[in-house]
């Protein structure tokens, strides 16, 4: 997916409420120059629409900032809100560069239905994202599980997974990322399928 934000160089000694009551959002720039970082500002529908397309620690994003002697992409690294407004209050970026491995991370997304479940079992789901290493036109958007074999009792486990080429996990592989529980005593399916027999 093709995401891109043009941003400003943010103005020396300019306030932070002051930028946010003219509609600009403050954010930052990482990893251009090293350890530099530059201080930019963003028009708050800008940055509104780029939430959501983009996701933090996922999506690459083309950064233009006309009056800056750089262009590039990079990944939101963190997203502020306000406490209880819940509007975006500052956004982070980090560039990368297009030969560099990066770490992300990647949401994980379930197909298919288990015949586990089928059963009376239910998916009991410990983690739904995981961390992994990749160059950044290889960046999965989603890591589909297929959970249609799973039976009641069967796991998976982050060493499972079916991932790309030249995509590696960062977290443990021991990891459990779900399991197919057995239908608790007394539970409806339970009792209806009682009802059937009877």
């Amino acid at each position: 997916m093709q995401v891109t934000i043009e941003c400003q160089k943010r103005p020396e000694g300019s306030k932070p409420n002051t930028l946010r009551r003219q509609g600009l959002i403050p954010a930052a720039l990482y990893g251009h120059k090293g350890t530099e970082s530059i201080s930019l500002i963003i028009k708050e529908k800008d940055a509104q629409l780029l939430l959501k397309k983009a996701s933090v620690n996922n999506t690459l994003v083309d950064v233009n900032i006309p009056d800056v002697p750089w262009s590039g992409k990079a990944l939101i690294r963190e997203v502020q809100t306000h406490p209880w407004k819940r509007f975006v209050y500052h956004l982070s970026f980090f560039s990368v560069a297009a030969h560099g491995k990066i770490d992300v991370v990647v949401p994980l997304n379930l197909v298919g239905e288990s015949s586990g479940v089928k059963q009376g079992g239910i998916i009991e789901q410990v983690i739904t994202e995981i961390s992994v290493q990749c160059l950044p036109e290889s960046i999965p958007e989603t890591i589909e599980i297929d959970i249609s074999p799973l039976k009641i009792g069967d796991s998976i486990s982050v060493g499972d997974l079916q991932l790309s080429e030249g995509v590696t996990y960062l977290d443990d592989p021991t990891q459990t990322i779900l399991t197919v529980m057995a239908p608790k005593k007394g539970s409806a399916t339970e009792e209806e399928t009682a009802e059937a027999s009877a």
